[in-house]
C-alpha cells in the first residue's frame, strides 16, 4: 500500500481523495476520532471529517478494538526498523513510520450505512483504533453470533496462531511446547491442545497466567522450574516471549529433528540465539512464522478472507474472555497506552472501549 499524504503542520493527514468517495452533498461531513502515535511515548486523539459512503463501502460505529501489545509497544517506541516501513503497515493505515502514524488492526463494531445485508451486522476490520469509519466492504468479516464483538478483537491474533500451527506441521499426538504466555503463545496453546492426544505445555515466568493455561486444557511450567520439571523432547515448540532467553529455551526443549517455529518480531533488534552445543547434532529446525502470509501447506486453497472467517469461528468459547480482561476507555486511550505499553509492562491483550 503506498504512502498516505503526511500533513507537515502537525494535523491528521488529508484522506486520500482520489481512493474515496465525494463528500455528502448538502450536509456538514461527520467527524471521526482516532488515536496517533506521534512521537516516542506519545499518543494523541485527533479529529478528521469523513467522507460519504459510496457504492463498495460501509459506515461503521467502532464498539471495541484490540491492542496488540507487542507491535504497538514497538509503534509507539519508533522502534520498528526502517527496512521494515513498507512491510509493517497495517492496511488502513494513515502517516507513516516512524512519526506521526494511525495504526491497529483489530477493530469490531456495527455498520450502520452500507449495503443492506451488512446494517446492523458486527463486524471485524483491520483498521486502526477510530470511533466511527468507512471501509471497503470486502474488509468487512461478520462476526459469528456466538462471539462478543469484545471477544472478536482478538480475530486477527487467532489467525497468527492458526497460521502458526499450520506452520509447524503439529499434529495429534504431539509433546508440543509453547515458551512464553502472552496472547499469541495462549491462543497457539488453545489450539494445541485441542488436537486430538496432543501433549502440551506452556512455559513463562509469570505465575499468573497458570489458570488460564490450565483452563485451556495444557500443562503450566514455570520458566525457573527444575530440570525435571522443564519440558524435553518435544515434537514441536512455539516461541513467543520476544526474549534472547525465551528463544534459547525454546530450542533447549525441542527433541530430535524437532521444529521450533519463532512467532516473536524483535523490531530492530539483534537477538543472540544457541545455535551451538546440540543444535546441529539434533538437526533441528528453526521456523519463522508471520501472518502476512497464508502458510505455504494451505496457500492453495485458503485465501486470507477464508482464514479469517476461521480464527472468528474459532473465538466462539467464551474461555477466551480471560485473554482480553483489561479495557480503557477511548477518552483515555493518550495516558492509559502509554502506561500500558511502556517498558517492562505487563498484561495480556487490553482491549478500548468506545
Amino acid at each position: 500500500m503506498a504512502d498516505k499524504p503526511t500533513d507537515t503542520t502537525g494535523n491528521p493527514p488529508v484522506a486520500n481523495v482520489s481512493a474515496a468517495p465525494s463528500f455528502r452533498a448538502g450536509g456538514p461531513a461527520p467527524i471521526s476520532r482516532a488515536i496517533w502515535y506521534t512521537a516516542p511515548g506519545v499518543v494523541e486523539i485527533r479529529s478528521n471529517p469523513l467522507e460519504s459512503v459510496s457504492t463498495g463501502h460501509a459506515l461503521v460505529r467502532t464498539a471495541f478494538s484490540g491492542i496488540s501489545r507487542g507491535t504497538e509497544r514497538l509503534v509507539m517506541s519508533g522502534t520498528i526498523g526502517r527496512q521494515e516501513w513498507e512491510r509493517m503497515r497495517a492496511p488502513m493505515q494513515e502517516g507513516a513510520f516512524p512519526f506521526p502514524v494511525k495504526y491497529g488492526y483489530c477493530a469490531t463494531g456495527t455498520v450502520e450505512e452500507g449495503p443492506t445485508e451488512l446494517r446492523g451486522r458486527t463486524v471485524f476490520c483491520l483498521h486502526p483504533h477510530q470511533d466511527c469509519f468507512i471501509a471497503p466492504v470486502e474488509m468487512l468479516a461478520p462476526v459469528p453470533d456466538k462471539v462478543p464483538a469484545r471477544r472478536a478483537t482478538l480475530a486477527a491474533n487467532m489467525e497468527t496462531a492458526l497460521n502458526a500451527i499450520w506452520d509447524s506441521g503439529a499434529s495429534a499426538g504431539d509433546r508440543i511446547v509453547v515458551v512464553g504466555a502472552g496472547v499469541i503463545g495462549l491462543l497457539v496453546a488453545y489450539l494445541a491442545a485441542r488436537l486430538p492426544g496432543a501433549d502440551v505445555s506452556v512455559v513463562d515466568v509469570a505465575p499468573d497466567r497458570r489458570g488460564i493455561v490450565e483452563a485451556f486444557g495444557a500443562r503450566f511450567v514455570t520458566a525457573d522450574a527444575a530440570p525435571a520439571d522443564a519440558p524435553r523432547d518435544a515434537d514441536v515448540v512455539f516461541h513467543t516471549s520476544v526474549s534472547a532467553a525465551g528463544l534459547n529455551t525454546a530450542i533447549d526443549c525441542a527433541g530430535m529433528e524437532a521444529t521450533v517455529v519463532e512467532l516473536s518480531w524483535y523490531g530492530d533488534r539483534d537477538v543472540p540465539a544457541r545455535l551451538g552445543g546440540a543444535f546441529h547434532s539434533r538437526r533441528l529446525r528453526l521456523q519463522s512464522s508471520q501472518v502476512g502470509q497464508v502458510s505455504p501447506s494451505r496457500r492453495p486453497r485458503w485465501s486470507y478472507r477464508r482464514r479469517l472467517e476461521k480464527a472468528l469461528a474459532l473465538l466462539a468459547d467464551p474461555a477466551l474472555d480471560a485473554l482480553v480482561a483489561d479495557e480503557i476507555s477511548f477518552d483515555d486511550a493518550p495516558t492509559a497506552l502509554p502506561r500500558l505499553l511502556g517498558p517492562g509492562a505487563a498484561g495480556l491483550a487490553p482491549v478500548i472501549r468506545y
